[in-house]
């Protein structure tokens, strides 16, 4: 099909960008449904006028509906969508993107998901689609200890997950770290939680929160309960984890004026398993913490790092050069090429 395409844009050379155009707009109208047009012309960078010649034509063609709520796919819109995925990515060369991103960052290998998660929620749920089945790939026989952090985005993929359970394997989920006194519903105990139910899996709980005294920290060990769970969890064969902006986790975690001013002092722009890091990927920071450490990720034979969007470029890379070789990063085209980008960062 792509030897085709080809031979089609050598007659009429503006075809590909005419279904790229097409396509952008249907992929548009189905993360963002119901959009009004002016919202998403902005969003796409195309004049009002030209969009409502591209959307009129896909309305008589019954691939879109328009209400007064907005435009939306219609299943025979979406099922298209569905067709052209594929074909897009291969042919507008996703895969040369996800090499050179993986190259760039020094690790094992990149999935990267068309869109921008920063404006387009909906790109989330295509994170969580790669995660399962990535998972669904890679996970062995046997029994597999699944750690995983939490957060919005790890919760929005979480609900994402599908049975992963075979008669030669079983999948124990546990959470990656304590809670860190944020709301429930995103605490990695919640979306290990979920996960393991969505996987047919099991889970274990650590109710503990993160971020404690050494005095409290060692107390707890005592509780047989605690103690076997992190055992469990220092255990793990694979992680899911985000990657997160310093200030912004600075805020989740609930930190103090100064630790806060300390960061700001050190540049920090990136936050994973409770170390912060500036650009160059230097520690400025190490919050202490119930879980697993960066060190005892770097011996794991699956890890997989979620991050999208613009925004999150610079943490990307500022993680990365502490990551470990065997990582995979599902990311968006946004992260990669601002990525790509390299000094203009």
């Amino acid at each position: 099909m792509l030897s085709e395409l080809k031979v089609l844009e050598t007659i009429v050379p503006d075809i590909l960008e005419q279904v790229n155009k097409r396509y952008r707009i249907l992929q548009s109208i189905f993360w963002m449904q119901p959009i009004g047009r002016r919202n998403l012309a902005e969003s796409l960078h195309l004049t009002e006028r030209v969009l409502r010649s591209e959307t009129d034509f896909l309305r008589e063609h019954q691939l879109i509906d328009a209400t007064k709520s907005g435009m939306q796919l219609t299943d025979k819109g979406t099922a298209l969508l569905a067709q052209l995925e594929d074909l897009m990515d291969q042919f507008f060369g996703m895969d040369q993107l996800e090499k050179k991103l993986a190259d760039e960052l020094g690790i094992e290998r990149c999935l990267i998901v068309s869109g921008n998660s920063d404006e387009q929620p909906k790109v989330i749920s295509d994170f969580g689609t790669i995660i399962d089945e990535t998972l669904n790939e890679r996970l062995p026989d046997g029994e597999n200890i699944i750690a995983v952090m939490g957060g919005t985005t790890m919760a929005e993929i979480a609900q994402q997950l599908t049975p992963l359970e075979r008669a030669n394997r079983h999948n124990i989920f546990v959470p990656a770290r304590g809670g860190i006194g944020e709301s429930v519903s995103i605490q990695a105990n919640s979306v290990s939680a979920t996960m393991a139910a969505n996987a047919r899996g099991t889970h274990r709980v650590l109710y503990v929160p993160e971020q404690l005294s050494q005095a409290a920290y060692h107390t707890l060990l005592k509780e047989p309960a605690i103690k076997s769970v992190l055992e469990t969890i220092k255990n793990a064969d694979c992680v899911v984890h985000s990657i997160g902006r310093a200030l912004h986790m600075a805020g989740r975690r609930k930190m103090s004026e100064e630790e806060i001013l300390h960061l700001k002092k050190e540049n920090a722009v990136a936050e994973s398993f409770g170390y912060f890091f500036n650009e160059y990927g230097e520690i400025v920071y190490r919050a202490p913490r119930i879980g697993l450490s960066l060190e005892d990720v770097q011996k794991l034979p699956i890890v997989l790092a979620v991050a999208g969007g613009r925004l999150k470029a610079k943490a990307v890379v500022a993680y990365m050069h502490n990551a470990p070789k065997q990582t995979w990063l599902i990311t968006d085209e946004a992260a990669a090429n601002e990525i790509l980008k390299g000094p203009t960062l």
